[in-house]
């Protein structure tokens, strides 16, 4: 019985094309035959039967293009899906603001109260609605601000008011920080501690926000509001001190006090003009200071 011997390329490239052969999972039966110094290797064709059937515990061979047909048809059913979500999305959130919008006004106040909560949640989770209908949702909290009947309609246009503050940074609040502003002033003093802690949040939100147009009005508002910064400063409920103390630093221009640190030093203190400065000073706010070792 004679052997057919068959030249191939160099055992490089055999163990080459033997390589990729395993990668694309095709069964080969292989025989390899030296004979003396020519290293002449003899191949068994592949069976069809190892061809199209595979062992028990080794999965089916699937061709590569398949899974990226598959994987590319996928990408684009999920692109499209995630487009119209997105679009939905958009025109839901546009609905849902001016249902919410109507329902701030509603008689009743507990409709109110939901509907400010919600246009909470919206100023966080829908911030293009805010910037696009901002007159629209200040004239709305404002409103709720100065709501006579229901404190937790109040408490939660104070809320949403510090989130939309934060987002717009002050812009385009005209009038309204006028209204804002004396509203927050007859808060700083109620007796939850919720509402006076955002009461001071939000007046030292205002402080930044102030700007060169309203700095007159919001220093002869700051000054008539010395008193309740001096008192809770040490308040009861700690995190309403803290936010006291934050909005105080972020008033103190309007109160005078640029000059604050320079009264730390010895010179400044033995400075003969030092007496001078110190008259135009409240003497609670002096005794603050001096409690505090700031003179």
């Amino acid at each position: 019985m004679s052997k057919r011997i068959i030249d191939h390329k160099p055992n490089i490239l055999i163990q080459k094309d033997l390589s990729l052969q395993r990668h694309l999972g095709v069964g080969m039966k292989q025989k390899t035959v030296f004979y003396g110094t020519s290293n002449l290797c003899l191949f068994s064709k592949t069976s069809s039967m190892d061809q199209t059937q595979s062992t028990p515990d080794q999965p089916s061979s699937v061709p590569p293009s398949q899974p990226k047909r598959k994987m590319t048809s996928m990408i684009a059913f999920f692109s499209k899906v995630s487009w119209k979500f997105k679009f939905q999305k958009q025109e839901s959130s546009k609905n849902v603001f001016f249902i919410l919008a109507e329902r701030a006004r509603d008689p009743n106040a507990k409709k109110r109260h939901l509907a400010m909560r919600g246009l909470g949640t919206m100023a966080c989770e829908a911030p293009d609605q805010v910037r696009k209908h901002k007159k629209i949702m200040l004239d709305l909290l404002v409103h709720g601000l100065y709501d006579p009947v229901s404190s937790e309609v109040i408490h939660e246009s104070m809320k949403t008011l510090t989130i939309i503050l934060g987002k717009i940074q002050g812009k385009g609040l005209g009038s309204f920080f006028v209204d804002i502003t004396l509203q927050i002033r007859t808060l700083l003093d109620d007796e939850n501690d919720s509402m006076r802690y955002l009461a001071f949040v939000l007046l030292g939100q205002l402080a930044a926000f102030a700007g060169w147009k309203w700095k007159k009005f919001f220093a002869r508002q700051v000054k008539q509001t010395r008193d309740s910064l001096l008192i809770h400063l040490q308040d009861r409920n700690p995190q309403v001190a803290t936010a006291c103390k934050t909005t105080f630093r972020a008033c103190s221009p309007y109160l005078k006090l640029r000059n604050e640190n320079s009264f730390r030093t010895e010179e400044d203190q033995r400075n003969p003009k030092l007496s001078r400065q110190l008259s135009h000073y409240h003497p609670e706010l002096l005794q603050f200071f001096y409690a505090n070792k700031i003179l």
